[in-house]
Order: structure tokens, then sequence, then C-alpha cells
């Protein structure tokens, strides 16, 4: 069975990117035929490795800044770059696989036109509902992240399925909990996605306890709001206990050295990094936000999900964490074996090769 994975730009950080990759190497290593097809290539390679056995192409040899730059010296061709451009890629690449039997999309520019009767087209959901697009309708089937969406997409289409985000393996290795280290990780963008500004308003609040000096605060990411987010910090005077890291390869170190994760962001469209930082044993604490905290968190099970935007209560519980390392243990543990019967990829795979109307069973491992 061929398979078709596509992807704005495949060289670029982020999650959908690490998604494909994830997926194009599980189905490639259960046997299927797999190919991902970047559109444009904004770095010399992908950041995220890729299986051997799986083939990379790039429709354009450029990153997608550059390739707009043709198009929007005016109005009309920003409004030709945003739609009948899109059009004609999509119908160009239909023609181009017409011979695949799935075509997974995880990109703003694929749009199912001319479908082959013999090509299963599919949408992957990555970010929270906004607005439903009539383009979207003409896929056989959506993949949505979370399930906290499927009452609303249900309106829009009749074939949801729910497949969360998985890990391609669970890490032998977990933190011990003893150091005094709350993590967080992201993409310092435009619009702070991630809280991270409330994020410091919350660790002010933490830090009101003289008893929990010691502890450092580690965010760890890079983009243009990373300045805004130091100057807060030196505004409130904890540069002593804030530390600003750049993204790492090897972030797992990351986890193993840090006791406890917390994400602020205001919308996830699953948050991996919760998955990830609970298969190394950390408790998790966020806010219950649209759309993957309250699927990943266990509610006082694995970690704790506030009320969004209560700052306060979000540093209560970060105290409560910070002064208990038994409960940091319990929810810490409860929360790595989550991972496993949820978000692990034999968990995962099965959902996966039912949407591609694989009925033969396979091992996973």
């Amino acid at each position: 069975m061929k398979i078709l994975l596509t992807i704005d730009d495949i060289t670029i950080v982020g999650g959908a990117e690490r998604v494909v990759v994830n997926l194009a190497n599980a189905l490639s290593g259960i046997g299927y035929d797999v190919e991902i097809l970047s559109f444009f290539m904004a770095n010399d390679k992908p950041l995220y490795e890729i299986n051997d056995n799986v083939k990379l192409s790039f429709w354009y040899r450029i990153a997608e800044s550059k390739h707009k730059e043709r198009f929007l010296k005016s109005r009309i061709l920003s409004i030709y770059y945003k739609n009948l451009h899109k059009a004609i890629l999509s119908f160009k690449m239909q023609m181009k696989y017409h011979f695949v039997n799935a075509i997974i999309a995880s990109c703003s520019i694929y749009r199912p036109f001319l479908k082959s009767v013999n090509t299963i087209c599919v949408k992957i959901m990555h970010l929270n509902f906004i607005s439903f697009h009539k383009r979207n309708a003409r896929f056989d089937s959506i993949i949505l992240l979370s399930s906290r969406e499927l009452s609303t997409y249900q309106r829009y289409h009749k074939n949801l399925t729910i497949i969360p985000n998985f890990l391609p393996s669970i890490p032998t290795q977990s933190s011990i909990l003893d150091s005094r280290i709350v993590l967080s990780v992201g993409r310092m963008d435009n619009g702070d996605q991630k809280g991270f500004l409330r994020l410091i308003d919350i660790w002010k609040l933490v830090m009101q306890d003289v008893s929990l000096k010691n502890w450092k605060l580690h965010i760890v990411g890079d983009g243009v709001l990373k300045q805004e987010i130091q100057s807060k910090i030196q505004a409130f005077n904890l540069q002593d206990s804030i530390i600003l890291k750049p993204f790492t390869q090897d972030i797992e170190q990351e986890y193993l050295q840090a006791s406890i994760y917390a994400m602020s962001s205001h919308f996830e469209g699953f948050g991996m990094v919760l998955v990830e930082s609970a298969s190394y044993g950390l408790p998790a604490i966020a806010f219950d936000v649209n759309t993957g905290p309250s699927d990943i968190i266990e509610q006082n099970k694995s970690g704790f999900l506030i009320e969004d935007n209560n700052l306060q209560d979000f540093a209560l519980k970060l105290q409560n964490l910070m002064k208990d390392k038994d409960l940091r243990i319990t929810l810490g543990s409860n929360a790595k074996q989550r991972v496993k019967q949820k978000f692990s990829k034999a968990a995962i795979m099965p959902l996966w090769e039912k949407v591609l109307n694989k009925n033969n069973k396979k091992a996973y491992v």
C-alpha cells in the first residue's frame, strides 16, 4: 500500500513536522510504502530523523516566505497566492500522485479535488477549531487529536476519528524528581500561544514563598518573543530564578533534570510536550484549555488541570508539588503509565490501520 504524507515544510521545528516524521517512520516500519512530500524547504534538511526507507520529496526547494514574495506585490496577487495558487498546486500534486492508495495531509496547501476512487484522502487537524473550511469536507476522513472538539466537528463532517499523537518509543529512564527545577518548553512566537508571559506572572506568585527560593524555572525555546520574555523577567527581578535556554535536540536531558512540567498555553492542538514529559515520569500542571491537556492529564492522578487564567490556583498547585516529593513521585509514576497505555506506538498505530482500511493484524515494537 502506497501512502503519501504532505506537510508545508518538513525542515522546520514544530509539532506537525514531528508528527509527520513519527507517523511516516511507523507506517514504513510495518510494511507500507511511504513518501513525505514537503511543499517548501526553509533549511538544508529535516530536523527530525527520517527512516532510510521513507522517501522524501520537495515541491519547491525554497522557503515559503521567499516563494510568497513572488506573488504578494499587489492585493490581486495576494488573493491569487492564498486561493488559486494553492488550488493549482493541489491539482498538480493530485495528478502526479494519482497512483497512491492514501494521502494523509498535515498541511495548509493540499485540497482533494479530482479524487481517484482508489485513493483515501485524510486530513489531520493539528490546531484547535476556529472555523470549518468547506475544502475540508472533501476529505474522506478527518483525524482529530483530541476528544475535546469532537462535538464541534460533528456538525461539519460525518467521518471523524480521534487519533492522538504518539511517542515512537517510551523512554526507559525517568527523572528521579529530586532537582529543584520546573520545566516548560515551546516556541516563543508572536501572540504568546505558549503563555510564557503569564507563566512569569505565576512564577512571581510562587516565589512569594521564601521556602522555595532555591527552585528554578527553566524555559526552553526560541522565537521572536524571546526578548520580550527576557525583559519581563528582568522587570520582575526574577532573572536569578528563571533561566531561558535555547531549543536543543537533546531535550531528553531537560526532562530528566526536571521535577515538574508546567504548561501555561492559551491553546493547544494537542500538547505533545505533555506526553513527552510524562514519559519521563514528570507530573504536570496545565491550564484546562482547548484542546489537548484534558486528554493527557488525568486530574489529581497524573497532574493538575487548572481553570484557564486562574494564575493563583496554578501557582498554589505548583507550590504544593514543589514542596512534596512523594506527591511528585506518585503523580509522575501515574503519568508514565498513562503514556504507555494511551500514547504509545502500540496503542495508536492500530487506529491508523483502521482508517487506512488495513484489516490484517500486525505486530508493533
